[in-house]
């Protein structure tokens, strides 16, 4: 049986029965009160009743400026959720989930900066506890190689019956968006026949696409960054840390930010058989430069070709009277058909 409204098993009938007993206290606060909107909760949690009741007990708790912060990030929700209703109007029935395509183009390790996923983790755990089974779909188009990875990073905050719902197309997915989409609703540019007035394939009067975002909206130099590690390097030296590499295509990640003044950076790979911490001994991968890191944070990464030893150098040797304090995190990010952490 599907959980849905005249589709329920005995068990699945008795449990949407309790549910709406159990939250008869606060039902009035919802924004729906009908089984179809129950029971999304209850298909999230597998139609187990105490979780689906501590979930929605758990957003309706939330202080006045939590439920402005989660209305702000997940907006896209909202209206999607007025346009199913809008949809259900319409046609005369019930529409409660929607498809989503993304293309991915574009995507690179820019987009995967530290603080950025960490706010992405926390817009797809808000999504997930609080606007349950909205998603039908979700079809992504023109992944990049570097999408394992990335993906990698976000799918522990979403449940295994939301990951199942992602499909990475092949290089045919105009074809088969065309199973999922009519032709004369799809923009011609994805496969389809839609097109603006004018002609144009892309739908730029119906569609708004992405961009470069304006200097005026960054808001990096705002957001303080959790590092760690914390090292203090003393005058004329320099502070190494090996990396073991385990998978060739491995992503080695560095974010990292001085105190007072700058600091040089490299990145080498120990030869094999060679156990030495001198630089000259090793294979230059980045070549140490100077970074003003005590100005703005700097990150930056390297996909690693070949499994190894990778050796991150912070390097104050060129100073003679100051030492450094640095901040830093450096993280080895898996390559596809690899999950967990590194042995």
């Amino acid at each position: 049986m599907s959980g849905r409204v005249g589709d329920l098993s005995p068990k699945q009938t008795e449990a949407l029965a309790q549910f709406r007993e159990k939250i008869a206290d606060v039902l009035d606060q919802l924004p729906n009160q009908t089984d179809h909107y129950l029971l999304r909760w209850l298909r999230a949690r597998s139609f187990n009743v105490p979780k689906a009741e501590a979930m929605i007990r758990k957003g309706l708790l939330l202080s006045a400026s939590k439920q402005d912060c989660l209305r702000t990030k997940v907006r896209d929700a909202e209206l999607l959720r007025q346009e199913c209703e809008k949809q259900s109007k319409k046609l005369g029935k019930y529409i409660e989930s929607i498809t989503i395509i993304y293309d991915c183009e574009g995507l690179g390790m820019k987009h995967l900066w530290k603080p950025a996923v960490e706010i992405y983790g926390e817009i797809l755990t808000m999504f997930e506890e609080n606007y349950p089974e909205n998603l039908k779909k979700v079809l992504l188009i023109r992944a990049p190689k570097l999408f394992p990875i990335a993906y990698n990073l976000v799918k522990h905050f979403l449940r295994e019956e939301t990951r199942q719902k992602i499909a990475v197309l092949g290089s045919n997915w105009k074809e088969v968006l065309s199973n999922y989409v009519d032709a004369d609703q799809l923009p011609a540019v994805y496969g389809g026949s839609m097109t603006d007035p004018d002609g144009n394939p892309l739908c730029k009067t119906m569609l708004r696409y992405g961009g470069v975002v304006p200097k005026s909206y960054y808001v990096r130099d705002s957001i303080k960054v959790k590092y760690d590690q914390f090292i203090t390097i003393s005058r004329g030296s320099s502070y190494q840390l090996d990396y073991e590499v385990l998978f060739p295509n491995c992503v080695l990640r560095w974010q990292f930010a001085s105190e007072g003044s700058d600091i040089g950076f490299g990145l080498f790979l120990k030869t094999k058989g060679n156990e030495t911490k001198k630089a000259e001994a090793m294979q230059e991968i980045l070549a140490t430069e100077r970074y003003n890191s005590h100005l703005v944070p700097e990150d930056g990464s390297y996909t690693c070709e070949e499994s190894g030893i990778y050796v991150v150098r912070f390097d104050n040797t060129y100073s003679v009277l100051h030492s450094k304090k640095v901040s830093f995190t450096v993280d080895v990010l898996l390559p596809e058909g690899h999950t967990g952490k590194q042995a």
